[in-house]
């Protein structure tokens, strides 16, 4: 063999050597490569499951600790509730504790007036009272003879314009309608009414606006015009305009509404709360087809 051919032929096979050598060294970084990337991925798969599970983990403790929350604020309301009823308890038993062993009616007639209305007509003016927190109000029949229309003005001077659902002319009583939410007055139960009960006439009298008047129980189940046994007589001061009134006891309850006055010093009357109550059922029934005052 030729010297020269000899040499080609080494430097050709050693050539071929190297890039043997360097293919096997790229298919040897290409594998390590693609094992280093599924590595990565595995790892990245396993860093991502893990994510999930802790997200889940703490959007449970999250909703948990949200519902725990609720139900402590839930608790917590109902016991300021059950707190606040029980503080207004409270004042109402030491109002009327206070009435009964003395003549400080102060906390009784606070919580009475704003219910009480003044009710002016165009011919007339009187008292009556709220009896449903959707302002249904009470007075007598007679306030509103003769009248084309008639408005309601409550302690705060707020004007309301009444509209009339019925009347009993028989009772003496009649039953209108303001707009809006008022607190309102609820009915002792007349047949426990005994003399000497200490009471409270509120009204309008001669004009003067919402003035009280302090009195006790003189006899109880008069009869009136109307041939019934329905009037609790009254030493508490009656004049015009307190007609249609109410007549509370010491805990702030209605025992009837203030109705006429014979010539005389302290004989008033006022129709008992046990016939308002029927009175005023036996209108709505027949005007609206239903009773608004369930005692």
């Amino acid at each position: 063999m030729p010297k020269q051919y000899k040499q080609n032929y080494q430097q050709s096979k050693q050539s071929s050597n190297k890039t043997n050598i360097l293919i096997i060294f790229i298919l040897i970084v290409m594998i390590v490569h693609s094992g280093f990337i599924i590595f990565l991925y595995n790892k990245t798969n396993i860093i991502y499951s893990d994510m999930n599970g802790l997200n889940t983990q703490l959007t449970d403790k999250i909703d948990k600790n949200n519902q725990d929350i609720q139900e402590k604020i839930n608790e917590l309301t109902k016991t300021l509730s059950q707190t606040q009823g029980t503080i207004s308890n409270l004042n109402e038993k030491i109002s009327s504790i206070k009435a009964k062993t003395s003549s400080d009616f102060s906390g009784i007639i606070e919580n009475s007036l704003k219910s009480v209305v003044a009710i002016q007509t165009n011919v007339a003016q009187g008292s009556g009272f709220i009896i449903s927190s959707d302002g249904y109000v009470i007075t007598n029949a007679h306030v509103l003879s003769k009248a084309k229309y008639a408005n309601a003005i409550t302690p705060d001077q707020e004007s309301y314009s009444m509209d009339l659902i019925g009347y009993d002319l028989n009772l003496d009583l009649a039953l209108l309608k303001i707009e809006g939410q008022h607190p309102y007055l609820e009915f002792a139960d007349s047949d426990n009414i005994q003399a000497g009960e200490k009471v409270i006439a509120i009204g309008n009298p001669l004009g003067l606006s919402f003035s009280v008047s302090e009195g006790i129980v003189s006899a109880v189940h008069r009869v009136g015009d109307n041939n019934f046994p329905a009037y609790t007589q009254t030493d508490a001061s009656l004049n015009p305009g307190n007609s249609g009134g109410p007549l509370i006891d010491t805990n702030g309850k209605v025992i009837g509404i203030n109705n006429f006055k014979l010539s005389g010093e302290n004989l008033g009357f006022a129709l008992e709360s046990n016939y308002i109550v029927q009175g005023i059922n036996k209108i709505s029934k027949k005007e609206m087809n239903q009773t608004i005052i369930n005692n």
